[in-house]
């Protein structure tokens, strides 16, 4: 994973940038390794933590690395575990099937925030990328991965590329 820096733009002067110490943002993500694991049968644990042009190492946003790692390798479907149910709307219901579309609808009327814009950004990167659907599930459920790819129903927020 190769990084850079992130600053984090002044609320108050949009001309200033504040330094946040060594917290990055993706530029590139390199998936020979990967690929090389996968056709041996492992499979990879990845730390999100990217590489600056002179060997510095930046944090990543762990939501973020598996969106852009899913585009870089062509994946077919995204699974985002989480501590919540999935996106949830304002009355605290579950949102199961959504579009790109409909997310920026929920952003835009403030409905999604906090701790689920991450997820939702990496997301709709990943759907718009080309990953077909993309999940996100409570981690905490029993089984919660079998019951959201093998049942129709499923166990959280499915979002789709179209």
């Amino acid at each position: 994973i190769r990084a850079r820096q992130m600053k984090l733009q002044d609320k108050d002067d949009p001309t200033k940038e504040h330094d946040i110490g060594q917290v990055g943002e993706i530029t590139s993500i390199d998936p020979e390794i990967v690929n090389l694991l996968d056709s041996a049968q492992f499979i990879p644990v990845i730390a999100p933590i990217g590489v600056g042009k002179k060997g510095e190492t930046y944090n990543i946003n762990a939501d973020l690395v598996a969106g852009k790692l899913a585009e870089v390798l062509k994946a077919e479907k995204l699974v985002l575990l989480t501590n919540t149910a999935g996106v949830l709307d304002k009355d605290g219901n579950l949102l199961t099937g959504l579009t790109p579309k409909r997310i920026d609808e929920l952003v835009e009327e403030g409905t999604l925030s906090g701790g689920m814009l991450p997820k939702i950004s990496s997301a709709l990167d990943a759907a718009r990328s080309g990953v077909k659907s993309v999940h996100i599930i409570d981690g905490r459920v029993d089984h919660a991965l079998l019951l959201e790819i093998l049942t129709e129903e499923g166990v959280g927020t499915m979002i789709r590329s179209k």
